[in-house]
């Protein structure tokens, strides 16, 4: 592979984005449809209008105001990279039609694969301290193997099985890192799958909670407490997380955190990048105060992307 495939998440090497070693596979491979995140539809396999010749983005810093906000938010997790250096060996889609054909297939295949690297290994560090790392280990190599193989394996291989086989190895993880300590007052009334969309959880104390797979569209998020929160799969799009601390939170992942609002005063876990989008100055108006509504109450929905 190139020499720097590795985005610095605390975490292991090729789980972050290093779009100079890609062909331009997400701006390519990937279909978009016109709503807020994309100004226009765009077919999987049609190279979007902005990609140059070189495989960069013709309005990158502008991408936001030019009602791309959807490519601002998208993380690879390192499959770009990874499919255009390793498995396609330095070929791009560009050099001929059944390279063209199995990269944008194979893209998207890797990509869950290497989602699924980036919780096993957040997992394992989650349980390093208390238990035999083992089981977990054992896993990360296996899928590790799996994204490492040949466009031919990876187009017949049944990914939605490989996240059935590990889903249980990360609960465990996450049950493990919330009995560190104790649960909060909101935290016990919430789990998997609470409809969050734009509650006012300002402060809320969500300590040792799992929120996995919930929906916290536009939920008010400012100075809640976070620490050992699990936040697999949680819809973080335009959540208020301005002045929180996300630096305990479980399982949280880089594009949750580009999809959210924040600021100068949020503070993100090491490696983290902060989105050019959000606020660089720390608002003042980001004090918290109880909520007025339960961790149920309901708000205007956003639009789904």
């Amino acid at each position: 592979m190139a020499a720097r495939t590795r985005v610095e998440l605390g975490r292991r090497e090729d789980l972050g984005a290093d779009c100079a070693n890609c062909f331009g596979l997400c701006c390519v491979a990937l279909a978009f449809a016109k709503s807020a995140d994309f100004p226009f539809d765009k077919d999987a396999g049609d190279p979007c209008t902005n990609l140059d010749d070189a495989d960069g983005c013709r309005i990158h810093p502008h991408l936001r105001e030019r009602g791309f906000s959807g490519c601002t938010v998208f993380d690879c997790s390192g499959a770009g990279q990874k499919v255009s250096r390793h498995t396609f060996a330095g070929r791009s889609w560009r050099d001929d039609p059944e390279t063209r054909r199995s990269m944008f297939a194979t893209f998207p295949i890797v990509r869950r694969l290497h989602d699924l690297l980036r919780y096993l290994d957040e997992a394992i560090t989650l349980v390093r301290a208390t238990h035999d790392q083992t089981p977990w280990v054992a896993a990360f190599e296996h899928v590790r193997l799996l994204s490492d193989g040949t466009p031919e394996d990876l187009t017949t291989l049944d990914v939605d099985a490989e996240y059935d086989r590990v889903r249980p190895l990360l609960l465990d993880a996450s049950a493990i890192a919330r009995r560190q300590g104790p649960v909060g007052a909101h935290g016990q009334r919430v789990g998997p799958g609470t409809d969050l969309v734009g509650a006012d959880l300002r402060g809320a104390d969500l300590r040792g909670a799992t929120l996995r797979g919930s929906l916290a569209i536009a939920a008010d998020l400012r100075g809640a407490r976070l620490d050992r929160c699990d936040l697999l799969g949680v819809d973080l799009r335009d959540a208020d997380l301005r002045g929180t601390d996300l630096r305990g939170a479980v399982f949280l992942t880089q594009m949750q955190v580009n999809a959210a609002r924040g600021d100068a005063a949020t503070v993100l876990p090491e490696g983290f990048q902060r989105p050019g989008h959000w606020s660089t100055t720390a608002d003042a108006a980001a004090g918290v105060t109880p909520p007025r509504r339960g961790p149920s109450g309901r708000g205007a929905r956003s639009r789904r992307r």
